[in-house]
């Protein structure tokens, strides 16, 4: 029998320092958009990164 597919996908975090830096992680498909505070090593501080569309 087949297993049924998650309801998961991947997203892309950029880092809002204007750096260009960015995590990739996954989500729950109706989960709503994320922002997380991460350590961004360009800059050297933490900074807020904000869910971007991936291409």
């Amino acid at each position: 029998m087949a297993k049924k597919q998650k309801a998961r996908i991947l997203i892309k975090l950029l880092s809002s320092a204007g750096t260009g830096y960015f995590y990739v992680r996954s989500r729950a498909r109706t989960a709503p958009k994320l922002n997380f505070i991460k350590y961004d090593p360009r800059i050297g501080r933490r900074v807020i990164f904000n869910e971007a569309k991936m291409k």
